[in-house]
């Protein structure tokens, strides 16, 4: 069997001349004057972003408020997964914001099937309204993700330019609601960040051209999966926690937050990598996040940063969907580090967990 080519270098970034504090609809108007499709893209994404500032100001008093938030239904959303109101109440905002707009359907984690939105729209969106529902009842970091797509080739059946890789996104961005609101957001020409203001409800510049930090000596996983994972993710895990007595001769610190766009958002400023690997429990056999529209929008977002995002051995912008809701393992972060993760995948041998093999070097670089 062929060993999967490396991940792609990452694109040329554009350097932003905007100064901090320079309003997100200033940007976005800049960069879409005089240009059709950027003016749709960008009045979709100013959309999309005052729907996550309007969800910001639910989460803070969700918990005041819960016999004012929708139903849920008993077996769970589309794909499977726990429901909570403030899912349901989320996606209700965020489909609200995109009434009238140039954007023909929309593929959510709440919905089964696409939700139809401007008959002749020539833009799709997908998104998870929020990421993280497990930490809503504890008040620990959630988020929104969300990407926009071109419906070009697919005007009959919008549905389908769902379907699309990764790499036809035209943007993608996550927000994360935690001690602030933070919006990282990628039109194609690099990654920035943006702070709600909360007085004026505006998004201001926080850092333009971001990149992610090729040394850090963090690693986010959920280490209590271990039994369940593959040979090669184990002794990728193993060799860390081995410390500055395994192969890797330096300690590393592990972090889970138990929210995507939270980890993302970490590893963004200060390095690291993620992983959510595929494992052996009955559901998670080819991994546990949604490659639609949790995925690709990260993955576009760490490209955009100079980073990686891959399902272990294949760029995840380079996957072929095949459903709304299909689930993928998802490793992402420095491009080093997600490479090695893919040497691991695709060279290491299950004997070499033994203590035999315990002070092997392979790995060292």
């Amino acid at each position: 069997m062929p060993v999967p080519p490396p991940p792609q270098a990452a694109p040329e970034r554009a350097r932003s001349t905007w100064a901090p504090g320079t309003p997100l609809d200033d940007v976005l108007a800049a960069w879409s004057s005089g240009d059709e499709q950027r003016e749709a893209v960008a009045d979709t994404v100013g959309r999309l972003a005052a729907a996550t500032a309007r969800i910001a100001a639910l989460v803070e008093v969700a918990p005041l408020r819960a016999d004012e938030l929708p139903e849920v239904a008993e077996e769970g959303n589309a794909s499977g997964d726990a429901q909570k109101p403030l899912d349901v109440a989320a996606e209700q905002i965020v489909l609200e914001s995109l009434e009238g707009s140039a954007v023909a359907a929309v593929a959510s984690e709440e919905s089964e099937q696409p939700v139809p939105m401007t008959p002749g729209g020539r833009l799709v969106v997908t998104t998870d309204p929020v990421d993280g529902s497990g930490n809503i009842d504890i008040n620990a970091p959630i988020g929104s993700i969300f990407s926009v797509l071109p419906v070009d080739g697919f005007e009959d059946d919008p549905g389908r330019a769902l379907l699309q890789t990764g790499r036809a996104q035209l943007a993608a961005g996550f927000t994360v609601f935690g001690a602030s609101t933070v919006l990282v957001l990628t039109v194609g020409e690099g990654t920035d960040s943006y702070l709600l203001d909360r007085a004026s409800g505006r998004y201001l510049l926080l850092k333009a051209g971001m990149e992610v930090p090729t040394e850090a000596r963090e690693y986010a996983v959920n280490a209590s999966n271990v039994r369940h994972w593959s040979p090669g993710i184990r002794s990728y895990i193993n060799d860390m926690v081995s410390g500055a007595t395994g192969p890797r001769a330096q300690d590393f610190n592990m972090r889970w937050l138990a929210a995507l766009v939270a980890e993302a958002y970490r590893i963004l400023l200060r390095g690291g990598i993620y992983l959510y690997p595929a494992d052996a429990r009955p559901g998670y056999e080819s991994g546990r996040l949604r490659l639609v529209y949790e995925a690709n929008p990260v993955a576009m977002v760490f490209e955009q940063a100079g980073g990686a995002a891959t399902n272990g051995l294949t760029p995840i912008l380079d996957m072929e969907p095949t459903g709304h809701h299909q689930r993928v393992p998802l490793v992402f972060g420095s491009t080093a580090k997600v490479e090695r993760v893919r040497r691991y995948l695709s060279e290491v041998r299950p004997h070499e967990t033994s203590p035999l093999f315990g002070s092997r070097g392979l790995f060292r670089d």
